[in-house]
């Protein structure tokens, strides 16, 4: 039988696997081509098509779009909105996370299915969902007009009750997820040795355990705002008149009054505030902590 040496081509094949591995970007290449064909050659067209329609420059159409007092408007809407959705949500996900961390197996497993397992359901149906809930004649109302609770149907759907509601909904499991693996980073002797020196519950939540799930609160917070400012569906089902956000607004400028100058100014606006937040959430995130390296 023929001995294999080192130049033999199974070798030479080896060789060449492992120096493509030794160059991180090679691996890259497809993913960021893939991210050139369907983002950013779509967006520079869909500027390069706007900013052309227009004798003004890129910086005189932004400003004339978002000094406009209609959209002046949505955008401190969409902002408003987006805040209170994710104050909201920290403050359901901030004890579901603790619980989550320091449960036994039983408990860890129900909660984390209670968690997960309806972000697998799409949006929609979500959505939808919620309103079957929250209708006039929903569940919820039925309940309570029937126990004697109330005696007019709650107004919870088309307003910003509603719109609340199914967001913080939806985007509860990143912010429980984050803060969990926060969580289970701290040193649980910091707390003990917290106790042990005579620091009581509270004392030693907020001078120990709340600084060092800081990081975990601070970038969970940042992608629940992230997503909330760009949401479309449930807002544009559960929300009024007065609820419309920045997605919705770009929508109707490109289907309804096929306005695609507008439209274009509107989503560079909303890729440049995406963007920095993305780069304040990389920069202050300090992923080792949170997953305990």
């Amino acid at each position: 039988m023929t001995e294999l040496t080192a130049s033999s081509p199974l070798d030479k094949a080896g060789a060449t696997s492992r120096h493509v591995l030794d160059q991180p970007w090679l691996l890259l290449t497809p993913l960021l081509g893939l991210l050139v064909f369907v983002f950013f050659l779509p967006i520079g067209w869909f500027l390069f098509q706007a900013i052309s329609e227009s004798d003004l420059s890129l910086m005189e159409q932004l400003n004339s779009v978002l000094l406009s007092p209609d959209i002046s408007y949505v955008l401190w809407n969409t902002n408003l909105i987006a805040l209170i959705v994710t104050l909201t949500v920290l403050l359901m996900a901030y004890p579901i996370a603790y619980v989550l961390a320091y449960s036994n197996k039983l408990f860890f497993t129900l909660i984390i299915i209670s968690v997960i397992v309806p972000y697998f359901t799409s949006v929609v149906v979500r959505t939808y969902s919620w309103m079957v809930l929250l209708g006039r004649n929903g569940i919820l109302n039925q309940l309570l007009l029937n126990s004697g609770v109330i005696d007019q149907p709650l107004e919870l759907m088309y307003n910003r009750t509603g719109v609340i509601i199914g967001m913080s909904y939806v985007l509860l499991p990143y912010l429980v997820l984050t803060l969990f693996s926060a969580m289970k980073g701290i040193d649980y002797n910091l707390i003990r040795a917290a106790q042990s020196m005579g620091a009581s519950g509270t004392y030693t939540f907020l001078k120990v355990f709340l600084p060092l799930s800081m990081p975990g609160l601070i970038s969970g917070c940042l992608i629940v705002f992230i997503l909330a400012i760009g949401f479309f569906i449930t807002p544009a089902l559960m929300g009024g008149a007065e609820d419309v956000m920045i997605a919705m607004l770009i929508q109707r400028e490109i289907e309804l009054n096929l306005n695609w100058p507008v439209a274009a100014m509107l989503s560079l606006a909303l890729l440049a505030v995406t963007l920095v937040l993305y780069a304040i959430y990389y920069r202050y995130t300090n992923l080792d902590r949170m997953l305990g390296k």
